[in-house]
C-alpha cells in the first residue's frame, strides 16, 4: 500500500499510516508510524536519520545537499518498515517563522441549519486576511476561539444557530521563498511534501500535556542551529517564535575554548558535558585525544563545563526576553518544558529554571511502542509531534495535489487534541 493512499483515505481504515521528515540544521529524521482508530497510541514501523547536509539555522542554503540527506533518511525508514513513502508531514523553523493574532469574520450562509464547516472555513481565511512583508506568506491559522451574535467561549461552533461567526486565530508566517526551497528539497527526494509545520507546534503535539496548555506553558525547542519557543494558554497556542541560538553555537564555544576540531568538540559535548560546574569535581579531567584530536590534551571537565552554562544562560536569557516581550510572561502558570537534542544536557533543567524563575520539565514523547529506543527521547519531540499532527490532520487535500500555495491555504487544523 502506498502511503499517499493510505494518508488520503484515512477515515476507512483501521490503522492510520502516517509519516514525518523532521528537517533540522544537524539531523534529519523520517519516522513512519500507525495508529488505530481508538487511543492516543503510535506504532513506530519505521526510522531513518541521517546527518543534515545544506541546512544552515533551520533554513535551506543548498538544495541538493539537503534533498540527498532527506532522500537517505526516507529510504532508510522504508527499508526498516517495508511501507513506500511517496508523502510525508515536513516540519519548518529558521528565524523566518513569526505568528501574531488575528480576527476573521463570516456570515453564516445558512442560519437554520447552523454553522457548516465552510463557514468556518471563511471565518479562518478572514482571520489570515492580514498586512505582511510581501515576501512573507500564511502558513497556518489555528483556532483560538469562536463567537456566534456576540457570544464568545465557543471551541466548536459546528452546527450552532446564529447569523454571524467570528473566529480568533494564531497566524503563523513564513518566508516564501524558504517554504519554496524547503518543498523543492522534499520534491527532489521524491516525496511528496504535506504541511509544512511549524517546528515547536509540532513539537508540542508530542511533548505537552494538556494540563499544561489550559494553565499556561511555553514549550522551548533547543536544536541545533535554533531555538523554538511556542507558548499556550486556555488550550491554544498563542505566541510562536524563532531565536537563532542552538546547540551548535554551545559546541562552536567548546571548540574555541580547547582549540579543538568542530567534530571533536562536538563528542566531547556529548559524553562530558555538563551545564553546572559546581557539580562536576575539580578534579574531573577530559581526554580530548581520544575524542579524535591530533594534538595531545588533557582538558578540566569543570571548565568544559563553565564554556556550556555560559551559552545555556544565554539561550534562557533570549527566550526570557522573547516571551516579556510577547506579553505572556504573565500566563505561564505551568512553567516551561524543554525538547529537542541540547536538552538533554545534563543540569540544563536547572539552569532553565533559575533563568526563567518558573517550573521546568524535560519533555519526552510518550504513547509510543515499535521501534522506540532511539526516539523515545527530547530530541524527537519533533518528528513524533509530526505523526500526531499527520493523524489529526483529517481536512488535508489529497497528496496528489501538488500545488503547494493552495495547499497551505486549504489547511484547517486544530493542533491541540486531548
Amino acid at each position: 500500500m502506498m502511503l499517499a493512499a493510505a494518508l488520503s483515505d484515512r477515515r476507512n481504515q483501521v490503522d492510520q499510516l502516517v509519516a514525518g521528515i523532521d528537517i533540522g540544521t544537524t539531523k534529519v529524521c523520517t519516522l513512519i508510524a500507525e495508529a488505530s482508530g481508538e487511543g492516543p497510541m503510535l506504532r513506530i514501523i519505521g526510522v531513518g536519520e541521517q546527518a543534515a547536509r545544506g541546512m544552515r539555522k533551520g533554513v535551506v542554503v543548498n538544495v541538493a545537499e539537503a534533498a540527498e540527506a532527506i532522500a537517505a533518511s526516507v529510504e532508510q525508514a522504508v527499508r526498516v518498515s517495508g511501507v513506500p513513502v511517496d508523502a510525508a508531514y515536513v516540519s519548518v523553523g529558521g528565524t523566518h517563522i513569526t505568528s501574531l493574532n488575528s480576527r476573521g469574520v463570516a456570515a453564516i450562509t445558512r442560519p437554520e441549519r447552523g454553522v457548516t464547516q465552510e463557514d468556518i472555513d471563511r471565518a479562518l481565511q478572514g482571520a489570515r486576511a492580514i498586512a505582511i512583508p510581501h515576501n512573507q506568506e500564511v502558513i497556518h491559522a489555528l483556532p483560538r476561539g469562536y463567537s456566534i451574535d456576540g457570544h464568545d467561549g465557543i471551541t466548536d461552533p459546528l452546527g450552532m444557530h446564529g447569523h454571524r461567526l467570528e473566529v480568533e486565530a494564531h497566524v503563523i508566517t513564513a518566508s516564501e521563498a524558504a517554504i519554496q526551497n524547503l518543498r523543492d528539497c522534499v520534491l527532489a527526494a521524491k516525496v511528496e511534501p504535506l504541511g509544512p509545520v511549524p517546528e515547536p507546534i509540532a513539537a508540542a503535539q508530542a511533548v505537552l500535556r494538556q494540563s499544561e496548555r489550559e494553565a499556561g506553558v511555553i514549550l522551548v525547542d533547543i536544536g541545533g542551529g535554533t531555538t523554538k519557543i511556542a507558548v499556550f494558554a486556555d488550550g491554544c497556542a498563542l505566541h510562536t517564535s524563532v531565536i537563532a541560538v542552538g546547540g551548535v553555537n554551545i559546541t562552536n564555544d567548546i571548540c574555541y575554548g580547547l582549540k579543538a576540531p568542530f567534530e571533536v568538540a562536538e563528542r566531547i559535548k556529548i559524553a562530558h558535558g555538563h551545564a553546572i560546574p559546581d557539580k562536576v569535581r575539580p578534579d574531573e579531567t577530559v581526554d580530548v585525544t581520544s575524542f579524535g584530536d591530533e594534538m595531545p590534551q588533557i582538558a578540566s571537565r569543570r571548565f568544559l563545563a563553565e564554556i556550556i552554562q555560559a551559552r545555556v544562560e544565554e539561550i534562557f536569557a533570549l527566550v526570557l526576553k522573547e516571551i516579556k516581550h510577547s506579553g505572556y510572561d504573565i500566563l505561564l502558570s505551568a512553567g516551561a518544558v524543554l525538547c529537542g537534542g541540547t536538552a538533554q544536557l545534563p543540569g540544563i533543567k536547572e539552569v532553565a529554571r533559575e533563568v526563567l524563575q518558573m517550573p521546568v520539565r524535560i519533555g519526552i514523547p510518550t504513547d509510543l511502542e515499535g521501534l522506540t529506543d532511539t526516539i523515545a527521547n527530547p530530541a524527537h519531540a519533533t518528528s513524533v509531534g509530526l505523526l500526531r499532527w499527520g493523524l489529526g490532520d483529517m481536512s488535508a487535500p489529497p497528496p496528489e495535489e501538488s500545488d503547494w500555495p493552495s495547499r497551505i491555504k486549504r489547511w484547517f487544523t486544530n493542533i491541540l487534541p486531548s
